[in-house]
């Protein structure tokens, strides 16, 4: 698993007029092929009597899966233009479709390119774009006096809190950066004088969505 990678928050739409030609940008999460072939259909049907209906993805941790259709127009001028926006945004699991109404002035392959690489660009900013960093599962369990403390020394610090059960003794759920561990069983340690017992849980992905300035 990844230490962390982007990808898009969830689908996502736009539509830019170049030259009296609709291109209209969808986006969506495809964790699978399937699931991009699938997008791809279901915006096509919506779209059967558009002129064009080019797509893109990248589905993987090592983008192992990589597909870019022009669908009809000149080729590369479309789906591979796609598929490198997508690429150098780092982006990950992301399925692209552009639909084109053709408005009756010819762009040139050149112009075809910037359209469809604007089109996905102005695409990704309606679907916004997320960090997903991995994250493991410390269960913190202490004795009721050490509560009071131990919370609001979490609460301040930069770790997560997930989940607090109440039992005998508390037990804490704290998300963890996977590259930290070692530091957050110190930071416990020293807090609660070695009183508190810390047992390793599942990794886990925690998204985090990326101001528009700093999307990559």
């Amino acid at each position: 698993m990844l230490p962390s990678y982007y990808t898009v928050k969830g689908y996502g739409e736009q539509e830019i007029v170049i030259e009296k030609s609709r291109f209209i940008c969808y986006i969506s999460r495809a964790e699978t092929e399937e699931e991009a072939i699938a997008f791809i259909q279901q915006i096509k049907k919506k779209h059967w009597d558009a002129t064009h209906n080019c797509s893109a993805y990248l589905i993987g941790e090592h983008d192992q899966v990589q597909k870019a259709n022009d669908d009809g127009e000149p080729s590369g001028t479309a789906g591979v233009p796609m598929l490198e926006v997508l690429k150098k945004k780092g982006l990950k699991d992301t399925v692209a479709v552009v639909t084109r109404y053709f408005g009756g002035i010819k762009l040139g392959a050149g112009g075809l390119v910037r359209a469809y690489s604007r089109a996905v660009t102005e695409g990704l900013k309606a679907a916004g774009i997320v960090e997903r960093r991995l994250m493991r599962v410390m269960h913190v369990t202490i004795d009721y006096p050490w509560l009071g403390k131990v919370e609001n020394e979490l609460r301040a610090s930069t770790y997560i809190i997930k989940n607090i059960h109440y039992a005998d003794r508390v037990t804490f759920e704290v998300l963890v950066p996977e590259d930290g561990q070692s530091l957050f069983a110190e930071w416990v340690t020293e807090l609660t004088h070695g009183r508190a017992d810390l047992v390793m849980g599942a990794a886990e992905y925690r998204e985090r969505l990326l101001p528009s300035e700093t999307k990559p």
